[in-house]
């Protein structure tokens, strides 16, 4: 991989993406020794323009991106870091820097709602009652709308599909959330199994 530092006055953009989801996190700026530094210990480290100096993102908060993969655009002058975070990755405690809104970003966004919904409980909120009533009401309710998805995929109603699907997903997130469980878990043990079975083809 060869990148030409000399372009940017011995700097290169580096966009992060989280390799599991394909979110895009955030963008930072690396000269040799942060790259170099970067590949030797498979944590993203940047050079800050502001304090002259090499920062290892996650070195105050402790929210460490794991690189998966570095690659370099065609003109060798941008770099495109895959890496799992280990939590946050804006200072303002969002998962990304870039405000995203595509369906499947939306999980996302769902997933902090719930979580809010736990903690500063209202009495309007249905998710709030839901978790006031504990585990076991919440898996009855996972249970029911999975019964109700199976009948809605036997006939040819796409609308009431989708819809029971929806359901479905979001009486999940709940339990999850629940169970102390972020879909990000989930996802990584998707894609380890997809790695597995990639492997022993």
């Amino acid at each position: 991989m060869r990148i030409d530092f000399d372009k940017g006055n011995g700097l290169v953009p580096a966009i992060i993406q989280d390799a599991l989801n394909g979110r895009v996190l955030m963008l930072g700026y690396m000269n040799r020794e942060a790259l170099s530094k970067t590949e030797r210990e498979g944590r993203v480290t940047f050079y800050s323009r502001s304090k002259k100096r090499l920062w290892t993102k996650g070195e105050t908060s402790g929210n460490f991106l794991t690189v998966r993969e570095i690659v370099a655009d065609c003109d060798g002058d941008t770099l495109l870091i895959k890496a799992r975070p280990a939590g946050p990755v804006c200072h303002t405690g969002n998962d990304t820097c870039f405000n995203e809104h595509s369906a499947k970003g939306f999980l996302y966004k769902l997933q902090d709602i719930i979580a809010d919904r736990k903690k500063n409980p209202s009495a309007q909120s249905y998710t709030s009652a839901l978790f006031e009533k504990g585990v076991n009401k919440i898996a009855q309710k996972v249970g029911e709308e999975a019964t109700e998805l199976i009948i809605e995929a036997m006939d040819n109603n796409d609308a009431l599909f989708k819809n029971e699907t929806a359901d479905l997903l979001f009486h999940l997130l709940v339990l999850l959330q629940q169970r102390g469980v972020q879909l990000e878990e989930i996802e990584e043990i998707l894609a380890q199994r997809h790695a597995g079975s990639a492997q022993k083809k």
